[in-house]
């Protein structure tokens, strides 16, 4: 006989074990239409997950976090299970929510083409109007091993392999298609409903490693209305008008190049307000303390080694042999010379706090497919500062570079 308590206090209680959907139902016929998933203990399940014991229950439904999250991470099952309809033979690999929508990763010889996304879209409609009813089993490790890889899903595989012991391996269908996932999922495709786009296609490497294989990666957005679907379009539409991109271009600002990806090539204009902003923050940071220094590009890579840097971050920084066979690093951020320069000559208590800041060109290796105008580069200026200071002069220090930061 579980006693399920609900959010509000309330408690409900039965005389059998009970689903997701029979409890909705329990509190009003309205919730339960409208009702996608549910929440066991704080953890997610299907609607049809069954209860025995006593438990607080929370119904997700499209109005809430949880419920659009679903909405979306069908929307993305049914983006792969579409494009492997009108496209046999290519692989899927995983497809997680994002902000405001979705993703799937695809292994396929010939590229993704903006008809075929209209096509797979259209694809997708259809099979909401299928309405295929969706349902989840749990597999012997081995026995999904082989299946996938009897089907040639060998990147599948490759994620059950890697499965920690012990937790289960959970297949969802929707119909006659099915993918490996944890869930939640909605009880049916047509749940979802035919508010969402694809919107476009990028590469990405397998599990983030360049490496790896290439993938191709589809794009999309879901959402649970119409209204709200325009809504989010109209903003892209909007945004797209005031691309730094673009408005860089059009205004002769700067612009980017294949041989260098992700450094800014600064025309005279661009330049003329990079200068200006410059000088107004070095303005601002001279009235608050700020000792200005400027530190080496290219540091030994003993010091990277020390700092922790080459450990944490090495596969991010741009580095050289020199014919006497040291090792030389770019810098990607400047805090070890800050440190370098804090270390020279005597310091005493009087000198703290000591504010050292500086306008360092820093440089980080970052994935292309992550680069993007002037919000994501390889090259840039860091308007860097570090504070040293007492113990007891942490908390002012904070309070006063804060300060700084929100006036400025």
């Amino acid at each position: 006989m579980p006693n399920i308590t609900l959010p509000d206090g309330n408690s409900l209680s039965f005389s059998k074990k009970v689903t997701g959907l029979e409890i909705a139902e329990k509190i009003s016929k309205s919730l339960a239409k409208q009702a996608l998933i549910i929440s066991v203990d704080g953890e997610q399940k299907d609607l049809d997950y069954i209860i025995e014991k006593d438990c607080s229950v929370k119904i997700h439904t499209s109005k809430d976090k949880e419920g659009l999250e679903t909405i979306r991470h069908d929307t993305a099952h049914i983006a792969a299970m579409a494009v492997q309809e009108l496209f046999p033979g290519t692989q899927v690999t995983i497809g997680p929510v994002i902000d405001n929508g979705f993703y799937y990763d695809f292994a396929r010889k010939e590229p993704f083409t903006e008809e075929d996304l209209e096509k797979i879209e259209k694809k997708m409609k259809e099979i909401v109007d299928r309405d295929e009813i969706t349902k989840r089993e749990v597999w012997e490790r081995n026995k999904a091993v082989k299946h996938f890889k009897d089907k040639g899903e060998i990147y599948k595989a490759e994620l059950i392999e890697s499965i920690p012991e012990g937790e289960d391996v959970s297949i969802y269908f929707h119909g006659e298609w099915h993918d490996l996932c944890r869930g939640p999922h909605l009880s049916s495709t047509g749940k979802i409903g035919k508010y969402f786009k694809l919107m476009k296609v990028s590469g990405a490497y397998w599990r983030g490693d360049s490496n790896n294989e290439m993938l191709q990666r589809i794009y999309g957005t879901s959402w649970s209305n119409q209204k709200d679907l325009d809504n989010y379009l109209k903003k892209l539409e909007e945004a797209e008008k005031r691309d730094h991109r673009k408005l860089g271009k059009e205004m002769d600002l700067f612009h980017f190049r294949e041989e260098s990806p992700g450094s800014v090539f600064w025309h005279e204009k661009g330049w003329a307000l990079f200068q200006k902003l410059i000088n107004y923050m070095r303005n601002r940071q001279n009235e608050a303390g700020y000792k200005e220094v400027n530190t080496p590009e290219i540091l030994d890579r003993l010091l990277w080694e020390k700092s922790g840097h080459w450990e944490k971050y090495g596969e991010n920084m741009y580095t050289s042999e020199t014919p006497d066979e040291k090792v030389f690093a770019i810098k990607p951020m400047n805090c070890p010379g800050h440190i370098q320069v804090f270390n020279q000559g005597l310091k005493s208590y009087r000198d703290l706090p000591l504010r050292i800041s500086e306008f360092g060109k820093v440089h980080r290796y970052e994935p292309s497919g992550a680069l993007h105008g002037l919000l994501r580069v390889r090259a840039f200026t860091q308007d860097d500062a570090h504070i040293f200071c007492s113990e007891d002069q942490i908390a002012s220090e904070c309070l006063i570079v804060t300060n700084l930061i929100l006036d400025i």
